[in-house]
């Protein structure tokens, strides 16, 4: 049975797999993300360890990156804010190292792929998936395919309403200041709290405050692209209580206005965890080998 390979960029951790297309995981490495160069070199020594070479490599990077093919920088990380990683070269490294096909998206969008063949997306055409954590990503299939354009989505970035009196945090985005990710973010929660976002307990007002936030991103990207379900991956959705929340707060914001039973009546079907859990970005990843 063929075998491909998955790298799960992260900016806090690399995860590489090796899966088949059956969405079975045969081997799985993680690691923290430090240096680009020590850190590729990790990726590397882990498929060249394989008793089996995988056809492809697929790589779902944080960013943002350069999905251009026609462009000189195509594969690589951008204008990120994560220390040491600007100008990145991801895809040429990986194909100088290993000389297989690489496929190159966003994490999130590689996550939605993983999410659409093997998750919480089967059947749908229509969907967004959406991580809170280091930051806040975006990634959108739309007719069955990942969303590009310009360059790739960025719904971390959009603007949310902040009241000031309530909520006198400055925001964490080194460009926006108060954006989305900037407000929402896990470093955005240490930054306000003073502590790490799992030490908060359930009734803790910061998720009052961050399902608001949440909830005003999701009310804005029903409303543009219409998606047949919302999956919210990444280390700050790691409190099950904040989807209740979440979701009675964008209830409140549409106000009746999408007439459809997902919103009315199974919200609770239409806001949801991703079912890949913590394999959906690595997953993603070797769904896009297998489109290489």
């Amino acid at each position: 049975m063929p075998v491909y390979g998955g790298i799960e960029c992260g900016g806090t951790k690399f995860v590489c797999a090796i899966g088949s297309e059956a969405g079975e995981v045969s081997a799985r490495a993680e690691f923290p993300t430090t240096t680009p160069d020590a850190t590729i070199a990790r990726a590397l020594a882990f498929f060249a360890g394989l008793p089996a070479q995988p056809r492809a490599i697929g790589i779902g990077s944080f960013g943002p990156v350069d999905l251009d093919r026609s462009s000189p920088k195509y594969g690589y990380i951008t204008s990120t804010p994560k220390d040491g990683w600007r100008d990145t070269d991801l895809v040429g490294a990986v194909r100088r190292a290993t000389g297989l096909p690489v496929a190159f998206d966003t994490d999130v969008n590689a996550a939605a792929l993983g999410e659409a063949r093997w998750g919480a997306a089967r059947g749908l055409h229509t969907f967004l998936y959406v991580t809170i954590g280091t930051g806040v990503g975006g990634g959108a299939m739309v007719n069955g395919c990942p969303l590009h354009g310009l360059v790739h989505p960025e719904m971390g970035h959009i603007r949310v309403p902040h009241d000031m009196s309530r909520d006198p945090f400055a925001g964490g985005c080194p460009f926006h200041g108060d954006c989305l990710e900037g407000l929402v973010s896990g470093p955005a929660i240490e930054a306000r709290w003073g502590v790490r976002a799992e030490t908060l307990p359930a009734e803790h007002a910061a998720w009052d405050l961050e399902a608001g936030y949440l909830a005003s991103g999701i009310v804005n990207w029903i409303c543009t692209l219409s998606p047949q379900r919302i999956i919210l991956g990444g280390g700050v959705m790691r409190q099950p209580h904040l989807f209740e929340l979440i979701r009675a707060k964008v209830a409140a914001l549409l106000n009746g206005y999408i007439q459809t039973p997902e919103i009315l009546t199974r919200i609770g079907e239409y806001i949801v965890p991703p079912a890949l859990g913590g394999n959906a970005g690595v997953l993603g990843a070797i769904a896009l080998a297998m489109m290489a």
